[in-house]
């Protein structure tokens, strides 16, 4: 290997693609609720989840636990994008409108701030061209890389 090669940055595309690949691997709860990766990239994560009748309340909407767990699981991918393991080490949800049977959840996470080993993110979750929810997660390093 060359001193050019050995010198280079990894591409940070390669690295979010990659964490999210090791992280994915492990998350059966994602896996089966048919969460979908759509997109991953240094900062940001997007997923996607169709509500099922499993997925909903005795009011007939989605059940909240679910559009909760879709947006943390899309703060995960993204606060953990760069390579680091991370956790979530505070967040909250506001729910503004309900998600409904076969609605498609979209969740996009994108990083406010890193710095160290602290991070914030921001998921907003709709359908369709409306919001539904707004997440905020606070994230923490806690040592080890995925890549």
């Amino acid at each position: 290997m060359s001193e050019a090669t050995e010198n280079m940055e990894p591409d940070p595309d390669e690295v979010a693609r990659r964490s999210a690949e090791a992280l994915w691997a492990g998350d059966w709860v994602g896996v089966g609720l048919g969460m979908r990766i759509i997109d991953v990239g240094p900062g940001y994560a997007t997923l996607a989840m169709t509500v099922t009748e499993e997925m909903t309340n005795g009011l007939g909407q989605a059940h909240g636990g679910f559009i909760f767990l879709l947006a943390d699981t899309a703060f995960g991918l993204a606060c953990n994008s760069r390579g680091d393991k991370s956790v979530a080490q505070h967040c909250q949800i506001s729910f503004l409108r309900p998600g409904r049977l076969g609605d498609l959840l979209v969740a996009n996470a994108h990083e406010v701030f890193q710095e160290g080993r602290s991070g914030l993110y921001d998921i907003n979750v709709s359908v369709g061209d409306e919001t539904i929810a707004e997440f905020r997660g606070a994230s923490r390093t806690i040592g080890g890389r995925w890549v």
